[in-house]
């Protein structure tokens, strides 16, 4: 498979994530068509007075990993296309969850928003949030963004090999840093490890970036998070890869490889949940209008050309999605995760049954619950 080089990744193909039968449950959504036809609405006199009042973004992740990369850039373009005053702040804690129940409480007029990864599919899972995506949130999709390991250049361990034949030895004792208990970079850390037939001891920290940063100093044996928080520290010579979760090998701008896992571990891409993925994520009850109007700008922001050299620079994909796919696709990820966090027996979890979602071969069938109904967007 050929290498892929660092630098505009362009429209990236959804990643796969299968059931526990190994049948594919995803399918390729190619959104970006739609941009046009969704920055060119009209805004309507209901919502021509909002807002009044500066709005707030609120990153459920700490500074500095991907999550609060994307959505602070994403709310600078989008301020810039609207004149609107965003302000950001972190909430992170507990997957997610502390910084749903805050912007949950809060009055559903469009001026609070939540910055999430992955639809926040890990609020519900990890017990930080009883509100399901489909029938309380709309969410939004801009970027995607592949898992990476690597280690210091003075690591005995030289290769993805390397790990698996230490940890096999001393099971439980090699170390990963994760961005955060049972959030992405934890289950995909997972998954690897159970794919290799491994135990890896989790470190958990507030963000992928700080995960990063934990490799670098040592603290742990792998530095886990997204090729977006590694590349610039292997192009530096800092980090050295032992793999991504990309379908390719990616060649960094000073020629150091992050070789693909798929080269490296025999049907890992059967079994690896979807990757991360960055969204903007409303109140569902919010007034229509207001809706309409964000999304118009959230999308424009996405296409600006400030936002495109963000996501270049990091090596993120971008992948438009909004309207009753992203619903669908919330749904999509929780169902998957579910499966994955009660087939890997990750503490803390709640299974697909608790969550009132399905088994994922049965996720088709299922789709769309009894208590589901899209949001009557204009546009497609």
């Amino acid at each position: 498979m050929p290498a892929t080089r660092a630098g505009p990744p362009g429209q990236a193909e959804p990643h796969p994530a299968l059931d526990s039968a190994g049948d594919s449950l995803f399918r390729p959504i190619l959104i970006l068509g739609t941009l046009a036809v969704l920055i060119g609405g009209v805004l309507s006199p209901a919502s021509a007075e909002w807002p009044e009042r500066p709005i707030t973004l609120v990153v459920a992740y700490a500074a500095g990993g991907g999550t609060d990369t994307v959505l602070r850039a994403l709310a600078a373009e989008m301020a810039a296309a609207s004149g609107w005053r965003i302000n950001v702040v972190n909430r992170p804690g507990a997957a997610g969850g502390l910084a749903t129940r805050f912007v949950g409480n809060r009055p559903s007029d469009g001026y609070t928003w939540l910055g999430a990864s992955s639809f926040n599919k890990y609020a519900r899972i990890s017990g930080g949030s009883d509100l399901p995506p489909w029938r309380d949130w709309y969410y939004m999709q801009a970027t995607t963004a592949y898992g990476s390991w690597a280690v210091r250049p003075d690591s005995p361990f030289k290769s993805f090999t390397d790990i698996v034949a230490a940890a096999k030895a001393k099971p439980g004792e090699i170390t990963i840093s994760t961005s955060g208990a049972g959030g992405q970079w934890h289950e995909l850390a997972a998954v690897v490890a159970a794919t290799a037939g491994i135990e890896l001891r989790y470190v958990p920290y507030g963000s992928g970036q700080l995960a990063a940063l934990a490799g670098l100093n040592g603290e742990v044996d792998i530095a886990g998070g997204g090729v977006h928080e590694h590349i610039q520290f292997v192009d530096a010579g800092q980090l050295v890869s032992l793999q991504q979760t990309g379908p390719a090998d990616i060649v960094t701008g000073n020629g150091q490889v992050m070789p693909s896992l798929t080269k490296l571990l025999r049907g890992v891409e059967s079994r690896l949940p979807p990757n991360a993925t960055y969204n903007l994520g409303l109140r569902r009850d919010m007034p229509i209008e207001i809706v309409e109007r964000i999304q118009r700008t959230f999308v424009a922001a996405v296409a600006s050309e400030g936002f495109q050299e963000t996501v270049a620079a990091r090596n993120f994909a971008i992948e438009v999605m909004v309207g009753d796919k992203a619903d669908r696709r919330a749904a999509e990820f929780e169902t998957v995760s579910a499966a994955v966090f009660h087939r890997l027996k990750i503490p803390g979890s709640h299974t697909a049954a608790e969550l009132g979602l399905p088994a994922p071969e049965q996720f088709d069938s299922w789709w769309p619950p009894a208590d589901y109904a899209p949001l009557p967007l204009a546009g497609p």
